[in-house]
Formats: C-alpha cells, structure tokens, sequence
C-alpha cells in the first residue's frame, strides 16, 4: 500500500444519517492542545526571535558555530522523541509525557539567565530546551489524530497549526516590546518567556484530556485498556513496514532541505541592513502568513490530498531561498520572501503529521510520528551546519542558491519515495 493512496481524504460513509460539514468544528481536545501550543510558542518565539542576534551579533559566534547551535537547537535530542514517544505508547500516558516536555522547555528559559555567555553553557540549555520539544510533539500530536476522525484529520491539524501560529505571531511582538521598555537587556525577554512558558504547562494540566472520546477514540485501532503493553519489538517492527518507513526517509530527505529560521532571517537582515531593534519582527511576518494560511491549507489538504500540499509547501520553500539570493530588494523582498517562508511551513507542519496519521496503528501513533519527527530533526542537524560551512567558505548568497537546487533534488526524491506511477490511486492524489 503506498502512503499516497492513504493522504486522500476519506469519503463520508454513505446512508441516510447526517453529513459532516467540511468546516464542521474540530474536537474540544484539539483546541485545548491548540491553546497550549500557542502559549508555549509565544514564550518560545520571544526567545528565538532575539537569539540570533545574541548568539551572532551579541557574542559574535561565526556562521559555522550558529549553525551547529542552531542544529543542536532541533537536531540534537532527537532520538530521545522516539523514547518520548515509545513510552507514551507503551504506558499510555501521552498527556504526562507532554506535560514533562512542556516542563522541560519552561524550565530551559531561566537557564539561559544562568549561562551568560558561556556558549558551551548556552549550547547546553537550548539542548534542554529542545529535549522539551522533542519529548512533547509526538505525544501531542499522537493526541490530536486519536481526537479526530481520519477524514478531518487536515482540518484539525490546520486549526491546530493556526493557532499555534498565532503564538509564533505574538511572541516576536511580546520580545519587541519588552526590548521597547528595558532597552537590550535580553535577561527581561527571558524572565518574561519562563512566566508565559509555566502557564502553558497549567492550561495543559487542566484542559486538556488523556483519553478523548469520539469517533477516532472509539473504533476498533484504538487502544483499549485491556490491550498488551506496546513492546520493543512491535515499535521497530514500524520501520519493516513499507508505508511508515518510506515515509520516515521522505520526512529526512525533506529536513535536509531545511537551512533553518535564524539562517533566513540573518540572511534577510543583511540584504536589508535592518536595525538590531526591528529583527524580531520579521519573525512576525512568517507568523502572520502561518497563521492565515495553515487552516486553509489543512482543508484543502483533506480535499485534494495531503502530499500534494506537502510539495507545494517545500516548493515555496525554495523560492524563499531563491529571492533570498535574486535581484528583488527593499521591502518587496521582505513581504515575498516572509510570506512564501509562512507559507512553506502552513502547508507542511501539521499536513506531514496528518500525512502519517492514517500509516501508523493507533496503539504505536506516538512512536511513529517521533520517528518521522526524529528524521527531520537529524536531517535538519546535518542541514544547519552544511549550510554554514557553504555560508562560511563560499559567501552568502552562493550557500542559499545551493539550498534551492537541494530543495528541487530533494522534492524529486520524495516523489519518487512515496508515489508509484503504475497506481491509479496516486494518479488521483497527485493531479
């Protein structure tokens, strides 16, 4: 079975009862996790968006030292997500494992006030705050394709995404404003993001529930409690499997194209010679295309397919790459290349996911969105420190042209990967 005939959406079922609504409202508990994630992403983007400039400009890091920083930012606890998500499985606990990720990254945030500007120290408490996220996603997301029908999954994914936008939005503009009133001081944009942090951690603790019920929870893949504990061996058995493992290479192929946030927005602010004060902002920009485009984008994805909107997203990604190094400046440059950027990540974050969802049994989803999730992450590690030793040995504006001519290499390769050209169902998926 290729993983292309199962990213079309589901037909309703026919017979005489009701029809769902294509835009029909999403389940309580997507929403619940939707709220935490866009609390948690205004702490974390208050902090990412001012990073770069600490790390680069601040304490004056070379292009290659942000770029294995920014890898270990991502990359360098993924294996620990496969375990995150392997013991949410086997105990059936993904709340609690959320919950001790959301925790870990809160926590991380004061640790940046004790590093200084140790970069080893530094290194270290963005390892911890990316074993937050690590150990958090899988679970989460493990939840919200157990809260929703297979049908709807785009959707659920889409409002979840935009709402957790909607934090990415706010919190560049929350550090803005904090940098407005006490000056650069970047400890203020720290205490501030651990308070916004801790109270994601309560919203999760009260809102949101383990077991939802509903018709994704009731059917006959859904773990039951009487059911034997998810076993090493049946989580490896994931990778044998044709879909789930094709998609986990595709998920790694596709991080190998990603350069990163910080690398797009240095890249940006130097084209433009923008002021230390407005950086922040153009993380905003990506925010604010995410957050109109991620619900659409998530229905038109149960509409049409899911991996067709996956390719257009990296398809976006590559044009972003290409304006960074074309003759287009001033502010044309910086609308088009933030809104292709918001664009790119609408179409993919949560569609991936959405993608995977109806590949992975219900009693082994959490560990196999961490697999997928841990292949993009290592990927991306790799990712981030090739492009700063291109950026470092052949300039700027040659390393990001070698990032799009890898975008296209790579969107050949998945294609490849996950379609088969004798199958009319891809035919129908891919039109």
């Amino acid at each position: 079975m290729y993983l292309s005939t199962v990213s079309r959406p589901v037909a309703d079922p026919p017979g005489p009862g009701p029809r769902r609504g294509r835009f029909a409202m999403v389940s309580g508990n997507v929403i619940a996790l939707g709220t935490v994630s866009l609390i948690t992403d205004v702490s974390a983007e208050m902090v990412a968006a001012v990073l770069p400039l600490y790390l680069v400009l601040g304490l004056n890091l070379s292009p290659v030292a942000f770029g294995v920083l920014d890898g270990v930012h991502t990359g360098a606890t993924a294996l620990l997500r496969v375990v995150g998500g392997f013991t949410a499985d086997r105990f059936r606990r993904r709340k609690l494992i959320a919950g001790l990720g959301y925790a870990l990254s809160a926590v991380a945030k004061l640790g940046l006030l004790l590093a200084g500007r140790s970069i080893p120290a530094i290194g270290a408490v963005i390892a911890v705050d990316r074993l937050g996220k690590g150990v958090r996603s899988a679970p989460r997301d493990a939840l919200i394709t157990l809260s929703t029908p297979p049908e709807a999954l785009g959707r659920a994914f889409g409002v979840h995404r935009a709402m957790d936008s909607f934090g990415a939005f706010l919190g560049p503009l929350a550090a803005f404003a904090v940098l407005l009133v006490v000056g650069q001081s970047y400890d203020a944009v720290f205490v501030t993001s651990f308070c916004v942090a801790a109270l994601a951690v309560v919203v999760l603790v009260l809102f949101v529930r383990e077991r939802p019920t509903g018709p994704a929870a009731d059917g006959p893949a859904a773990d039951g409690p009487d059911d034997p504990k998810v076993s090493v061996r049946e989580a490896v058995g994931l990778l044998r499997g044709g879909p789930a493992r094709r998609l986990v290479l595709a998920a790694a192929m596709l991080g190998l194209a990603t350069i990163g946030d910080g690398f797009v927005y240095l890249l940006l602010q130097r084209r433009m010679d923008l002021g230390l004060r407005w950086f922040p902002l153009l993380a905003v920009g990506t925010s604010l295309a995410y957050l109109l485009l991620a619900a659409p984008l998530g229905a038109l994805a149960d509409r049409i397919g899911r991996l067709p909107v996956v390719i257009g997203g990296y398809t976006a990604l590559g044009a972003t790459y290409l304006l960074l190094a074309g003759p287009v400046d001033g502010w044309p440059l910086i609308a088009l290349a933030l809104t292709l950027y918001g664009a790119f990540y609408a179409a993919t974050d949560g569609v991936l996911i959405a993608l995977a969802g109806p590949v992975l049994p219900a009693r082994l989803r959490t560990t196999g969105i961490a697999l997928v999730q841990t292949g993009q992450a290592l990927a991306y590690l790799v990712s981030s420190v090739l492009f700063g030793l291109a950026w470092q040995a052949w300039g700027p504006e040659h390393a990001v042209r070698a990032a799009a001519v890898a975008v296209a290499g790579v969107l050949v390769g998945t294609l490849l990967l996950l379609t088969s050209p004798s199958r009319p169902t891809t035919r129908k998926v891919l039109r």
